[in-house]
This record gives C-alpha cells, sequence and structure tokens, in this order.
C-alpha cells in the first residue's frame, strides 16, 4: 500500500520505510506528487500533525502519515513547543537558522536553574482525507537544558539537550542510539503496534 509522507525530508522517508515495509506499506515523500508544505497554525502537535496529513492526503488520494515535534521547556510554560522551527522568528529573522534558534533559548534560561525539558513526537496516519479515526501516537524523550553545545551530530536543539543518565548531549549519540532513545523512535515504535492490530 502506498502511502504519502507529509515531509520532504529523504531521512524521514527512509526510515519510515524501513520500519512499515513489514506491513506491506512504500512511503513516498509529498514532493512526488507536487505538494507542497500547508500551514501549520495550531497550538497543539496533534492539531499541526492532522492538518499536514489531511492537506497530503487530499492532494494524493491517498493514505498519508505526518510527524510533528519539537521541544518543551517546564520552566518556559511548554515553549518554544510547536515553535521550535521558528522559535527565533520574534528576532525578526524570516528563516531563524538552529544556531538562532539555540541562541533565543539560551538567553531564555538565562538565570533559570530548572532546565527540565522533552522532545515530543507526535504521529498521525490517516487512510483518507477526512478520516475520523487518525491512528496517532505520541513520543517523548526526557532531559535538561545546557548551555554550551557538546557534540556535532544531530541538528536542531541536540547539541544543548542532555540526557542526564547517559551525561551525554543529543547531538553525542550515535544515529543509532538516538533513534533507539528519541521521541520519534518511541512514537514510531508506538505507530507501528497501532497498525499491526488493525492490519
Amino acid at each position: 500500500m502506498k502511502v504519502v509522507l507529509a515531509s520532504n525530508n529523504a531521512g524521514k522517508v527512509k526510515e519510515f520505510n524501513e520500519l512499515l515495509a513489514p506491513l506491506g506499506f512504500e512511503v513516498l515523500p509529498q514532493s512526488l506528487f507536487g505538494i507542497s508544505s500547508c500551514d501549520e497554525p495550531y497550538p497543539t502537535f496533534v492539531e499541526n500533525a492532522l492538518a499536514k496529513a489531511r492537506h497530503a492526503s487530499r492532494l494524493s488520494c491517498l493514505p498519508a502519515l505526518a510527524d510533528d515535534s519539537g521541544i518543551c521547556v517546564k520552566a518556559l510554560e511548554g515553549r518554544p513547543g510547536v515553535l521550535s522551527a521558528r522559535y527565533a522568528l520574534s528576532d525578526h529573522k524570516k528563516s531563524p537558522s538552529d544556531a538562532d534558534n539555540n541562541a533565543r533559548l539560551i538567553r531564555d534560561l538565562q538565570n533559570v536553574t530548572e532546565r527540565q525539558a522533552h522532545f515530543i513526537s507526535t504521529l498521525v496516519y490517516i487512510r483518507y482525507p477526512e478520516d475520523p479515526e487518525p491512528v496517532i501516537a505520541t513520543g517523548y524523550w526526557q532531559g535538561e537544558i545546557i548551555d554550551e553545545a557538546r557534540g556535532s551530530g544531530g541538528f536542531g536543539y541536540d547539541p544543548h539537550f542532555l540526557i542526564p543518565e547517559l551525561h551525554k548531549t543529543a547531538a553525542q549519540l550515535s544515529a543509532e542510539d538516538k533513534n533507539k532513545l528519541s521521541h520519534r523512535g518511541q512514537a514510531l515504535q508506538l505507530l507501528l503496534k497501532q497498525l499491526q492490530a488493525l492490519a
């Protein structure tokens, strides 16, 4: 069964294909259908993921899979949250880089000792655009924010996201270890179980 992924990220396409192939799914990027990204105006990850999945399904006439993820910091009342990729927009940056977003986060946490944070990934699978029963899986990865970047792997907030029990940041982990532990890895495993139950 062909499934459109509401993303053009080659890494995500490969990862989803590897996990879902045993269930008979072939995951295709939305760019293959000329589908552009849709707006993500909602305040929650699940609403944005659902909007992306419905948009991709509607324009491709296929089942769709979407992911919305980010980082939530307890002391900042959950921010950056759904704005994780665009957190430094308020610093008058049109397309903030990872470095811009990290700088904004560290600045917002100046003089804050409570640094608990978690990454979240919400995956949504729908069979058709108006599917009333979307399959939803959410994964969490607990850690804390540190001021100094460590490690050269990963992307986004990874160099500042410390996993206390490992004494390493997400950027210091191998890709294999990160995929096992990460929010997206956990969400994928939960989604896989739900899809297997429906098969």
